[in-house]
């Protein structure tokens, strides 16, 4: 049972979840026909022969979770059962039935007389209806229970204390179509189409039982004589009686209030006939307390009444000055001579009062509809025709509908939010009802295709962020991860700009991003240009991105993204990748996933001035001429990488080698981030600033060069990286360190070292090999120098000597959150245990 009702579940729910802005009979009609609270006699478990009472909790569907009684508010016993397949009978069946009435053996010791505690129980409850728990009707909901031939009794339109019987022709979701007893299929047009809620329905019986009378409507009264409809009557009535209705069909009807109405007030009111105009009305008849008469003010001299019964809680009936407080044209009476309505000289010259407000509902209650939402309305033109219906205005409890597939001017009519001829989008498809659908735009031959044609392709489905895939240099993992599984569907641009959106969001450098993106064009796209936004910093930038329109080249448009990205071109796809990526991203390590789908250009040339795997020179590569000689040198601990096992005999001429260049790196990127700051994003800024430099680091580059080093543990796996460099070469790393920093200063004026240089007089001497120092020694150091107010955070990150040795200016930036001039400080302490390193222990 717990299986059927999980897999039940999600059917009821998906529906009656989109109810909650149509009127609420139609979530009603989706009700069981069991209450919470009723009483059943149920067969006990482990005893098949005896029965005990039990309460329905819950229902879904049907599926009824029941609790045996005596357990009182202990829910650990309670179970499902299905009503089409369990032995469920109503109270008192086992009395006629002579079966026994038996505890469960769980609580069968709680109390000592179990018939004194039924009765107790028993009193004042309501019990099952049998017909619910056999038959043809049994496991139905409410609405089912009303099948073809059922009669009801239907209250006149024109004298609410008229009735006459009514037969069930069709039942659709609850929407019945009425036919007047007496009348034949051959009056098929005078049939009436009614909700089963409304209140004019009653069950057969009821107006004799409320001593009112039975007679056909005015209207239809000459199509035969009185023995004639007598006759129809009795027939009815006996058909009727074979087969009742179940009294649970009505047992959701509402009581209706009492009004407090008088005779000749005034009051504004949706025309009846028109339904798109809103009147001056007049109360012209007061029945009782319940039920009132209105009349459309007419003071032409051939005016004919048009009269409608109304009572407290009818739609459509407004108070004086609704329309001028609500922005809504008031039509004029028929006859009226002034050029504009008002209506305090309308009061006055007709000697009548305004409807107080006390007398209407909630005028301001619109149930969250909006302008633009779609459903499915009744045309009041013919109620047999359901259409498709755009709000094209709210105002109050009034809803202003634009029926599609209809004809001007009867395309447009006015509704309540509570009124029972509008539902939800899908309600006919779920009742298997036909929807009069749009008019197709009418076009010239040629331009058919052109018009018809792309509307089924602008649209697209879900297009899925699929976490678990490799996110590239540029995207924050952690981000990633917070990213919604899929968006969509919907129109491909939208859907589109809103996944772009939250990738550039996802980004370490949003501005980054961005402009990769602005660079992405395809000739054989059919794009539209969207404006993106990033913001990094305090600073918001601007730029133009093309983007597809078409479905069939989302799956083209994403994958170039991804590989724009440096990502995996699964990371946002229309396929959901569920378990393992079809590109095997996961097993690739940054530099290598890079090789594969990023910038292969970077890996593909060795850098100027070094030696390729076959001994040959290559070009060199130069980005900026002024630079020339920085990017060698930066490029050359790119190309050297070897993967030497830690711990082996060459870490020492590793570190003598490898860590020569992160100075000259620190150089050269703190020299492009001068630069880049100059330079302001060719798609324009909000600021005056410009967007974060760009990283230079070589695709085929470690690591600590290539991604962003996030702690201390990251920076020492790359030790274990490297090329066995001989003495001699350290000691030219050490003359290129010196001279490059000369020359940094000579270009920047920025990186000033202390009087007494460093690196000749007063050098730093070390009593212990940074390789060896602990986090405590690294804080140690740090606090001895200038940055002491930095030492908290080499605590935080866990920064150990091997750490401290392969930080860099970029590194510092980003992993640290430092400005460019207290990384540079904190960067110079670093350079002289560099230096000292190199002279020390680095042979």
């Amino acid at each position: 049972c717990l299986f059927l009702r999980c897999w039940l579940f999600p059917f009821t729910y998906s529906f009656t979840n989109v109810l909650h802005l149509c009127p609420s009979q139609v979530e009603i009609s989706l009700q069981s026909s069991f209450q919470p609270g009723m009483k059943l006699e149920v067969a006990n478990k482990n005893n098949p022969d005896s029965y005990w009472v039990a309460t329905i909790i819950t229902t879904c569907g049907q599926l009824l979770l029941l609790r045996f009684s005596g357990y009182g508010e202990d829910r650990k016993a309670d179970f499902w059962c299905d009503v089409m397949t369990a032995e469920l009978h109503p109270v008192g069946w086992c009395t006629q039935n002579n079966k026994s009435l038996m505890p469960p053996e769980a609580i069968k010791e709680k109390y000592s007389d179990w018939t004194e505690f039924l009765i107790q129980d028993l009193t004042g409850s309501r019990t099952a209806p049998a017909n619910l728990l056999e038959g043809p009707l049994r496991g139905k909901n409410t609405v089912d229970l009303i099948v073809e031939g059922s009669v009801l009794e239907l209250q006149d339109m024109s004298d609410p204390f008229l009735y006459w019987p009514v037969r069930v022709v069709q039942n659709i979701g609850g929407r019945l179509r009425l036919r007047y007893a007496g009348l034949s299929e051959d009056r098929k047009d005078q049939d009436t189409w009614l909700f089963y809620l409304d209140v004019r329905l009653r069950p057969l019986g009821w107006a004799m039982e409320n001593h009112l009378a039975l007679e056909p409507p005015a209207e239809l009264r000459s199509l035969k004589s009185a023995p004639d409809w007598q006759q129809a009557l009795e027939d009815t009535q006996l058909d009727g009686q074979k087969s009742p209705l179940p009294l649970e069909v009505f047992k959701d009807h509402v009581d209706l209030p009492k009004h407090s109405f008088k005779m000749g007030m005034k009051l504004e009111m949706v025309s009846p006939s028109s339904q798109l105009q809103i009147c001056p009305v007049s109360v012209t008849k007061v029945y009782n307390e319940i039920y009132f008469q209105v009349t459309l003010d007419d003071m032409s001299a051939d005016a004919k009444p048009q009269c409608v019964v109304c009572h407290s809680n009818s739609p459509g009936i407004l108070p004086v000055q609704w329309c001028l407080k609500n922005g809504v044209s008031l039509e004029r009476p028929w006859g009226y001579e002034g050029q504009d309505f008002d209506w305090a000289d309308y009061l006055k010259h007709s000697g009548t009062e305004a409807a107080p407000d006390a007398c209407f509902p909630d005028t301001w209650q619109n149930r969250g509809f909006a302008k633009d939402m779609w459903l499915e309305a009744v045309n009041p033109h013919q109620p047999a025709e359901v259409c498709v219906a755009q709000i094209t205005q709210v105002r109050g409890r009034l809803l202003w509908l634009r029926l599609e597939g209809v004809a001007k001017p009867l395309s447009e009519c006015i509704v309540d939010v509570e009124s029972m001829d509008i539902f939800p989008v899908g309600w006919c498809e779920a009742n298997a009802y036909p929807l009069t659908p749009p008019f197709k735009p009418v076009c010239q031959k040629q331009k058919k295709i052109a018009v018809v044609q792309p509307e089924k392709q602008y649209c697209c489905s879900k297009i899925f962020v699929n976490h678990r895939c490799f996110s590239g240099p540029y995207l924050n993992k952690g981000r990633i991860a917070e990213l919604p599984q899929a968006v969509g569907p919907g129109k491909c641009t939208l859907v589109l700009k809103e996944l772009l959106s939250m990738l550039i969001n996802a980004a370490y450098k949003p501005g980054r991003v961005l402009k990769e993106l602005q660079e992405l064009e395809d000739p054989s796209w059919d794009c539209q240009e969207e404006t993106l936004k990033a913001k990094y910093k305090g600073k918001t930038y601007r730029s133009t991105i093309r983007i597809v329109r078409l479905a069939d080249q989302i799956p083209d448009f994403c994958r170039k993204v991804c590989v724009k990205l440096q990502c995996c071109p699964n990371l946002f796809s229309p396929i959901l990748v569920t378990d393992k990526c079809p590109e095997n991203c996961f097993v690739q390590t940054k530099t290598k996933y890079t090789y594969y789908y990023g910038k292969k250009r970077k890996l593909s040339k060795p850098m100027g001035g070094e030696e390729t795997a076959g001994g040959e020179l290559a070009k060199p590569t130069r980005r900026r001429k002024k630079r020339k000689a920085i990017f060698v040198q930066k490029k050359r601990r790119s190309s050297a990488v070897d993967y030497t096992p830690a711990g082996s005999p060459q870490v020492s001429q590793h570190f003598s080698s490898s860590l020569s260049a992160p100075i000259v790196f620190l150089l050269q990127d703190s020299d492009d981030e001068v630069e880049d700051e100059e330079m302001a994003l060719q798609s324009g800024s909000e600021g005056t600033s410009s967007e974060p430099r760009e990283d230079h680091t070589d695709a085929s580059s470690v690591e600590v060069t290539t991604s962003r080093p996030r702690r201390a543990a990251t920076l020492r796996r790359a030790i274990s990286m490297g090329t066995a460099m001989g003495s001699q070469e350290a000691a030219e790393g050490r003359r290129r360190s010196t001279r490059s920093l000369s020359v940094y200063n000579q270009n920047n004026n920025k990186y000033q070292p202390p009087k007494g240089q460093d690196m000749q007089e007063g050098q730093l001497v070390l009593d212990r090999n940074p390789l060896e120092w602990t986090v405590d020694e690294v804080v140690q150091f740090i606090n001895s120098t200038d940055c002491a107010s930095l030492a908290n955070i080499f605590q935080e990150q866990d920064i150990d000597g091997q750490a401290l040795l392969l930080l860099t200016l970029p590194t510092v930036q980003e992993c640290m959150d430092l400005k460019l001039g207290p990384a540079i400080k904190l960067c110079h302490q670093i350079e002289r245990v560099k230096v000292a390193f190199y002279r020390q222990y680095a042979n």
